[in-house]
């Protein structure tokens, strides 16, 4: 199997989405639902908006993402499904506007993109800081006049980023002394320019959740009046690391794996202490345990090596951590870890195949999983609930 740099030939796209939910709400009207289709090299991703708020929101704005994403995994072109989402949906008789509202934005690798809105405001394209005008394609519903879909098709460019959001990120702020028409798109665009000139490297998760928090600052006394979702997709060069644990198989090609571990084109970390004894010992280069981790055993450094931790426990850990993030601040090797997971785009695990015994010591708590089966459920939870790419080679 090949490493990541085959992955490097091709953009990636990184698309994440934060929300805060209306004051005194206990769920977010809001959805937000996306799919990486890795054979098709594309991402799809739905923004709904569901009627009022809490509940009765979050299930109209459920059933309006989830069926879009459905017709498309069906194979169903995503401007139809657009379209007859777009005739079905009922409106409201008191208010005289739709039960909910959407985006789709359905984007290639190669940067081609299909964005369909119908109710919710307008997307941004940002590209070098510039606010990028894209003309849209209206597409009136057959049975209900007043409604009307628009349709784009862009090419965005590496590092190109898309921004889209529900209403309550452009009206934050509205009625306030000082925002009386609310934030509107073009205060999300300005805000947008400045945080991008100023931080060019942000990652998607990063950018949608400072855009969520200013828009909510906008708002008075602290009370959000709406759901607030702000989705961004950003076109670019991979972003890799390689994980190198256990001991190879085939004591003989040490020297060769450890070579081919160091001369890997981005962040690199070992798991594992006779793993780093064996990179250690075959590039002569020092390894040297320098802070405590917690509970977890220390953190070494080796020049070269993003980081050097301690294997199966740290692992298992990680595991824990991206199934369900810790709600308080925690500094320990398996935080780390698993920010520089999230930090990449194509995540490679070179597992090395010989056993050790020391796993299966009486003494080791009793969920303690082996090393092979611990990567394949981290590789698994990587790609299904953060859309990375992952590869796993065992050595």
């Amino acid at each position: 199997m090949v490493l990541a740099p085959s992955m490097n030939k091709s953009l990636f796209i990184d698309i994440s989405c934060s929300q805060i939910w209306k004051t005194n709400q206990n769920t977010c009207g809001d959805v937000f639902l996306s799919k990486r289709f890795p054979k098709e090299r594309r991402v799809i991703a739905v923004l709904s908006d569901g009627l009022g708020s809490g509940i009765k929101a979050n299930i109209l704005g459920q059933m309006t993402a989830t069926m879009l994403l459905r017709y498309v995994e069906q194979g169903r072109d995503i401007e139809k499904a657009a379209e007859v989402i777009m005739d079905t949906l009922p409106i409201c008789r008191v208010r005289k506007i739709s039960y909910s509202t959407f985006t789709v934005v359905d984007c290639h690798e190669n940067g081609s993109v299909v964005i369909v809105e119908e109710g919710n405001p307008g997307f941004v394209w940002m590209r070098n800081g510039v606010h990028m005008e894209a003309e849209p394609e209206i597409i009136v519903s057959k049975k209900f006049s007043t409604r009307k879909m628009h349709r784009y098709k862009i090419n965005m460019l590496p590092d190109d980023r898309l921004i889209f959001c529900s209403d309550g990120v452009t009206q934050a702020g509205l009625g306030s002394p000082r925002l009386k028409g609310g934030w509107q798109r073009s205060g999300l665009i300005e805000y947008s320019k400045t945080l991008l000139l100023d931080n060019p490297e942000l990652t998607s998760k990063e950018l949608a959740r400072r855009i969520t928090l200013a828009a909510t600052y906008k708002c008075m006394d602290n009370f959000v009046k709406d759901d607030t979702s702000t989705a961004v997709l950003h076109v670019r060069t991979p972003r890799s690391v390689l994980v190198f644990t256990g001991p190879p198989f085939h004591m003989e090609r040490d020297n060769e794996h450890s070579q081919r571990f160091i001369q890997f084109p981005g962040q690199k970390v070992i798991c594992g202490g006779t793993t780093a004894n064996i990179v250690s010992r075959e590039l002569n280069r020092k390894k040297e345990t320098t802070m405590a981790s917690g509970d977890l055993p220390g953190i070494s450094v080796m020049e070269g090596v993003d980081l050097v931790s301690e294997g199966i426990l740290t692992l298992t850990r990680v595991l824990e951590y991206l199934e369900n993030p810790p709600s308080k601040e925690i500094r320990d090797a398996a935080v780390s870890l698993a920010s520089i997971f999230m930090e990449n785009d194509c995540i490679s695990f070179m597992v090395g195949a010989k056993m050790n015994q020391a796993y299966y010591d009486p003494e080791w708590p009793i969920e303690l999983e082996i090393r092979k089966t611990v990567v394949r459920r981290i590789a698994n939870i990587l790609e299904e609930k953060y859309l990375k790419k992952v590869e796993i080679e065992f050595v």
